[in-house]
C-alpha cells in the first residue's frame, strides 16, 4: 500500500476516528510565505460523547461552514489560521487532529510498517522529542501500550535511518504528539495540533472534590442558550459552584475571551509546519476581543457551603481574569438568591454524585432542596442541572440531553422555571401536621426527662413509611429520617413522588435547617451489610444522654451509633451499677458501657466482633471523665469468648442482632436458634445475686420456655419501651433474668 503523509489536501479527505476510511492524496506542504493561495487542511476535533452535533454547531459559528459531526467529533477543512482558530477558540472540543496517514493494519507489525513510511522529517526535527497516544473501537492491536510502543519504534527507526540519530520520547512536553486511531485494522495516524486536552484552560491550580471539565461546563452553557441570556444582560448563579468552573466559563463566553489564550503551549507551537507570525496575530486579535468584552459580563455569581471550594473558586477565578467580575460566598443552598437589580437569567450547577457520592438515596434531600430553591427564589429564571445521580428534583424538564462526565452517564435537565408545571406529587400536608402534632408533644416530654435524642414520627400515617429522628448536639439539632423499604406492590413513580413531598416538608415542620437533615433508605440486611459504610461522608455529632456524652454518625452507617429505643434500659443500668462488675456482650459502640462507667462501675468488659465499634467504644470513653484502665475493650466473638472466661460479673447486657454471619465467625448467629445457649453461657459468669438483661429486636422472637425452669425470669419489654417509641410495641424485647433466690 502507498502511504502519503503530509498535511495539506487537494483532493479527498483522510479517515478520521470515528468515520470511513478514504484514500488519503497528499501532493503539497502549505507555506504562508509562499504566493499561492493557501491550500486546505483537514482537521478532526474531538467531542465528548453525546455533544458532536454542538462542536460541530460551535464550529460553524466560529467560520468552519463545512463542519460535519460524526462519531466522536467532527470533520472539517481549513486553512493553517483556521487550525490555529479551532485550537484557540473553540470551547466543546476536546483535541485538534490532523490525519496525515490512514492505512489497513491487521496487526502491531503491520502497525509498524505503515507508521515506518511515514515522512517525519516533515513534522519534527530529529533531535526532538515525541509522545504517541493510541484509541480504538474493536482495534486489530487490542493492547494500547503495545500499539504506541510499535509507533513510537516506528518513528524512531524512520530518523535513525535517515540521519543518524533518534528523537526523544516525552510523554508530557514532546514537540510532536501523535495520535493513533483504529476501528478494527482501519487506522488512521495524525498530528495532535492541541498537545494536550483544550479543556484544560490554564487557569486551575486548585480543584475540589469532583471538579467539572472545562469543555463540558461550556457544554452545558451552550446549552442552556447562555450567549443569548447574557447578551440581553440577564444573570447567572452556580448555587453548588464549587471551584467556579461554570462561573469562568459563563464569564468567558459572555465577555468574548477565548478559551485557549491562557494556555502556555500547544501541540503545533513545536510543529515544522508552525507559524509563528500568524499565531500571533490571531493572539493579538483574541486579546482585543477580550478587552472589547469586558464590559458586556453580566452579573455572575457562586455560592457553596464548602470554604475550601470557595477558596478554590475565587484563586481560579483571579487566575482566570475576572476579578471584580465573577462573586463566590460561602452560603448554604437553601440561601442561594439571584444577584441584586436581575429580573430572570440563568441557573446553572453539577449536584454531587459519584460512585458512592452517587448514591440516590443520600442525595435525593440535596435535589429536593434545589428543586425547592429554583421554585421558590428563581421562579421567572431558566435552569440547567447536570443530573448524575438520577435523583428528581420535583420539577419536570423542558428538555434534556444524555452527557458524559468521566465515566458517569447524566442528564443534562433544562427548566423553564416560569413556564414549567410542578410535580404532581402530593404536597405531605397531612404528614406536615403529623409532624407538628408530634414534636410539639415530644419537646415538653423531652425537656422533662431531660432526652435530647429522640424519635418524632414512625410511619404514623401508611403513606409516608418513614422513621424520623431528632439529634439534639452542642451545635444544634440534626434530623435522621429513614425510609423503610417499600413492598414490591407500591407503584415506584408514586412512592418517589409521595417521599419527595416529605422530604420537603420534614425540615420546615420540625424547624431545622433542610441541609442538617440525613436521608437513608432501611432495608433488610444480608450478610455483612449491616456493618458496610452507607456513605463516604461523615456527619459526626457528640450527643448528651443523661449525664455521658457519647458520638453519633448519622451518615457512614445505616445505623448511628446510638440506639434510642435502649435508652429506658442504659438509664436502669446507669442508676444499678455503681461498684459493680459489667459485662457488656454484642457491646456495639458501647453506650451501656460509658453509662455504667460514668456512674461508677468497679470494672467493665465490653466485647465484639467489630474493631470499627470498639474504636467507637474507645471514643466515648474519651467524651467522658473515666479511667479507660478499668474498663476493657476485647475483639472477639461472644460465643467463644463466653466458653473460656473465667471471670464473674455482677451486672450484664446482653443484646444480640437477630442474625449474623461475619466473616470472622466460624458459624452464623441465629438468636431464635441460638438464644438459649447463649443465656446458659452468660448466666454461668453471673455472680448470685446478679442481673443479665436480654434484649433484641426479632418481631417474630419467642423465648425459649425451658429456660424459666432454670432462671427466673421478667418480662420487661413494655418497661423498656420509651414513650417516643410507644408507637410500635414491637421494636424489641427485653427480659431480665437472675438467678433463682
Amino acid at each position: 500500500m502507498e502511504v502519503h503523509c503530509g498535511r495539506i489536501d487537494r483532493g479527498r479527505r483522510p479517515t478520521h476516528p470515528g468515520q470511513e476510511r478514504r484514500r488519503i492524496d497528499i501532493e503539497e506542504y502549505i507555506d504562508i510565505e509562499d504566493e499561492n493561495p493557501p491550500m486546505s487542511i483537514d482537521l478532526f476535533a474531538t467531542a465528548p460523547q453525546g455533544l458532536e452535533d454542538l462542536l460541530a454547531r460551535e464550529l460553524a459559528g466560529l467560520g468552519f461552514d463545512d463542519a460535519r459531526p460524526g462519531r466522536g467529533g467532527v470533520e472539517l477543512r481549513t486553512d493553517l489560521a483556521g487550525t490555529y482558530r479551532a485550537c484557540l477558540w473553540s470551547r466543546v472540543a476536546g483535541r485538534v487532529l490532523m490525519p496525515i496517514a490512514a492505512f489497513e493494519a491487521d496487526d502491531a507489525d503491520a502497525l509498524y510498517r505503515h507508521a515506518l513510511e511515514v515522512d517525519w522529517s516533515a513534522h519534527m526535527r530529529p533531535e526532538g522529542s515525541l509522545a504517541v497516544d493510541f484509541t480504538g473501537v474493536r482495534p486489530a492491536v487490542g493492547h494500547a501500550r503495545y500499539a504506541q510502543q510499535r509507533t513510537k519504534d516506528a518513528v524512531v527507526d524512520r530518523f535513525r535511518d535517515a540521519h543518524g540519530i533518534r528523537p526523544d520520547v516525552d510523554p508530557q512536553s514532546p514537540d510532536l504528539r501523535i495520535h493513533v486511531h483504529q476501528h478494527r485494522a482501519a487506522t488512521t495516524v495524525s498530528i495532535d495540533l492541541s498537545g494536550d486536552s483544550l479543556h484544560k484552560r490554564g487557569y486551575r491550580e486548585a480543584a475540589v472534590e469532583a471538579p467539572l471539565k472545562e469543555h463540558l461546563a461550556a457544554a452545558m452553557l451552550l446549552r442552556g442558550d447562555w450567549p443569548r441570556i447574557a447578551a440581553g444582560g440577564s444573570g447567572l448563579v452556580d448555587p453548588m459552584c464549587g471551584s467556579g468552573t461554570l462561573l469562568i466559563e459563563a464569564a468567558w463566553i459572555a465577555g468574548d475571551v477565548a478559551p485557549g489564550l491562557l494556555r502556555t503551549r500547544f501541540g503545533f507551537q513545536r510543529w515544522l509546519g508552525h507559524d509563528d507570525a500568524l499565531w500571533k496575530r490571531l493572539i493579538d486579535e483574541a486579546l482585543e476581543r477580550q478587552e472589547a468584552g469586558a464590559g458586556r459580563i453580566p452579573p455572575i455569581v457562586g455560592y457553596d457551603r464548602d470554604g475550601r471550594a470557595v477558596r478554590a473558586a475565587i484563586g481560579n477565578i483571579e487566575r482566570a481574569g475576572l476579578r471584580g467580575r465573577v462573586h463566590v460566598e460561602r452560603r448554604e443552598l437553601g440561601q442561594a438568591a439571584p444577584p441584586k437589580g436581575t429580573g430572570g437569567g440563568l441557573v446553572a450547577t453539577n449536584p454531587p454524585y459519584g460512585e458512592r457520592i452517587g448514591d440516590d438515596h443520600e442525595l435525593m434531600p440535596l435535589y429536593v432542596r434545589l428543586g425547592e430553591l429554583l421554585k421558590r427564589h428563581f421562579a421567572e429564571w431558566n435552569a440547567l442541572v447536570l443530573n448524575g445521580a438520577g435523583c428528581e428534583i420535583g420539577l419536570k424538564p423542558t428538555r434534556s440531553w444524555a452527557m458524559r462526565n468521566g465515566p458517569i452517564d447524566c442528564r443534562l435537565e433544562h427548566f423553564e422555571l416560569g413556564t414549567t408545571p410542578g410535580s404532581d406529587g402530593p404536597a405531605a400536608r397531612d404528614l406536615h401536621n403529623r409532624l407538628v402534632k408530634n414534636d410539639k408533644a415530644l419537646r415538653k416530654w423531652a425537656r422533662r426527662e431531660d432526652v435530647t435524642c429522640y424519635r418524632v414520627y414512625d410511619a404514623d400515617l401508611p403513606e409516608y413509611a418513614l422513621a424520623i429522628d431528632r439529634y439534639g448536639s452542642d451545635h444544634g439539632d440534626w434530623l435522621h429520617v429513614q425510609e423503610y423499604q417499600a413492598p414490591a406492590s407500591v407503584d415506584p413513580g408514586k412512592a418517589r413522588a409521595r417521599l419527595r413531598a416529605a422530604l420537603a416538608t420534614i425540615p420546615e415542620a420540625l424547624d431545622v435547617a433542610p441541609e442538617r437533615m440525613v436521608f437513608k433508605v432501611r432495608k433488610r440486611q444480608k450478610g455483612t451489610d449491616q456493618y458496610d459504610r452507607q456513605s463516604d461522608r461523615a456527619r459526626v455529632l457528640t450527643v448528651r444522654e443523661g449525664a455521658v456524652r457519647l458520638e453519633v454518625n448519622l451518615t457512614e452507617y445505616l445505623d448511628t451509633g446510638l440506639f434510642l429505643d435502649h435508652r429506658p434500659v442504659r438509664q436502669w443500668i446507669a442508676e444499678h451499677a455503681a461498684g459493680k462488675r459489667f459485662l457488656n456482650l454484642f457491646c456495639y459502640t458501647g453506650a451501656a458501657t460509658i453509662h455504667a462507667a460514668v456512674a461508677g462501675a468497679q470494672s467493665s468488659v465490653s466485647v465484639d466482633l467489630s474493631r470499627t465499634y470498639l474504636a467507637w467504644l474507645r471514643r466515648n470513653l474519651g467524651l467522658n471523665p473515666v479511667s479507660s484502665a478499668a474498663h476493657t475493650a476485647i475483639h472477639a466473638d461472644v460465643r467463644t469468648w463466653l466458653g473460656e472466661c473465667d471471670q464473674v460479673f455482677d451486672l450484664i447486657f446482653l443484646d444480640p442482632p437477630s442474625f449474623s454471619n461475619s466473616k470472622r465467625m466460624d458459624d452464623t448467629l441465629d438468636i431464635q436458634r441460638d438464644h438459649p445457649a447463649l443465656i446458659r453461657d452468660a448466666m454461668r459468669v453471673l455472680a448470685p445475686g446478679g442481673t443479665l438483661i436480654f434484649s433484641n429486636n426479632l418481631r417474630s422472637f419467642k423465648l425459649d420456655e425451658a429456660l424459666a425452669e432454670a432462671f427466673d425470669i421478667e418480662d420487661r419489654t413494655t418497661w423498656s419501651i420509651p414513650k417516643d417509641f410507644e408507637r410500635n410495641q414491637r421494636i424489641h424485647g427485653c427480659w431480665f433474668i437472675r438467678h433463682p433466690s
